[in-house]
């Protein structure tokens, strides 16, 4: 009975170490590889670039007073639609003392001057009734009063226009009175009624009283790297993403591109414009950024490949076309454009053909 156990515990320990070793080989044999594969395909292909910036008006300007004062009140607000010539804000002059005193003493002078040329005008006019004096000894005193008299008026306007911004002279015309200098939408009021302004002159900006641009004309702006500038022209169409606008592409004709680049990060940009082309449905704000993609190259309805199953050697392209399952055989390619997915094929396989894909 003993030996009986002792054989059969040694036929157990010999079967579990065959199975060990079965089990060992077995998942030494590497199992034979599947490959999938992929078929061409008919799809449009479009090479482009992409150029990032902003949507801005054509035509956008600072309107700037032509006097120095204090804002006595604004008449539009932001988004108001304004003419060419209508009033936006009235300015209250805050006189220079200098100028007043000078305007001033201009006046008593020239009331002076009047007056002494009023009393030698009517002594000489008794002479000449009287016959004492000819006429050519009386005219210049008559002259020498019509002088007094303009230089009067001249006087008593400059100092209306020192002390109020406004001369008698001028009628209507007021340089207290800002206008619009265009038509268009006011984007923005950086004043506010009671600000101090300063005119535009030779040594200052002045201060921006409103920003008016016309909305129906709208560009976009936008910086190309050195690497692709080469590539675009005037004229192109752009497709314009804007980011506040989802789901809505707006085309753009390409009309400028700069003859000179500016460096950023390290890498040249150049500037473009490009006209949009606006609809009815949607309205574009002054400064929404922007991209856009331009078209360098476009093939509609070609036959294509994923560009991650081609295989490149040597200056040539191969793919791995199928002969029999998972049987496959090195083919020549000749390609065409690329979007970077997808490859135009132009010759060496057809669309029944089945292509190993890469791993």
């Amino acid at each position: 009975m003993k030996k009986f156990i002792r054989i059969l515990g040694i036929i157990v320990i010999l079967a579990i170490f065959a199975g060990t070793i079965g089990f060992l080989y077995s998942k030494s044999q590497s199992r034979p590889e599947v490959y999938s594969t992929t078929e061409p395909f008919y799809t449009d292909i479009i090479r482009k670039t992409v150029a990032t910036g902003s949507v801005v008006p054509r035509n956008e300007i600072e309107i700037k007073p032509t006097v120095s004062g204090i804002i006595d009140q604004i008449y539009i607000s932001e988004g108001d639609l304004v003419k060419t010539g209508q009033v936006i804000a009235r300015i209250r002059i805050v006189p220079n003392m200098v100028n007043l005193n000078a305007a001033e003493s201009r006046v008593n002078r020239a009331k002076i001057a009047m007056e002494e040329a009023r009393i030698n005008f009517n002594r000489q006019q008794q002479l000449f009734d009287r016959e004492v004096i000819a006429e050519s000894e009386f005219v210049p005193f008559r002259i020498a009063l019509k002088n007094a008299e303009e230089e009067l008026e001249s006087a008593e306007n400059n100092l209306q226009l020192v002390r109020d911004g406004v001369s008698r002279s001028s009628g209507e015309i007021s340089n207290t009175l800002v206008r619009s200098t265009i038509d268009g939408m006011v984007l923005s009021v950086p004043v506010e009624t009671g600000n101090s302004v300063i005119e535009a002159n030779n040594f200052n900006a002045g201060t921006t009283i409103v920003t008016i641009a016309d909305m129906s004309e709208m560009i976009f702006k936008g910086k190309v790297d050195e690497s692709e500038v080469g590539k675009i022209s005037e004229g192109m169409e752009l497709i314009l993403n804007i980011g506040a606008i989802d789901a809505v592409d707006f085309t753009a004709a390409l009309e400028h591109i700069s003859p000179k680049g500016v460096e950023e990060s390290g890498a040249i940009q150049f500037e473009i414009r490009a006209a949009v082309k606006l609809d009815d449905k949607h309205f574009i704000r002054a400064g929404y950024s922007a991209t856009a993609d331009i078209v360098l190259e476009r093939r509609d309805n070609v036959l294509a490949l994923q560009e991650s199953v081609l295989i490149f050697d040597n200056g040539d392209i191969y793919v791995e076309v199928e002969t029999e399952p998972q049987v496959f055989e090195r083919r020549k390619v000749k390609t065409g454009i690329s979007d970077g997915i997808n490859i135009e094929i132009k010759e060496g396989i057809n669309e029944n053909d089945k292509i190993k894909r890469r791993v």
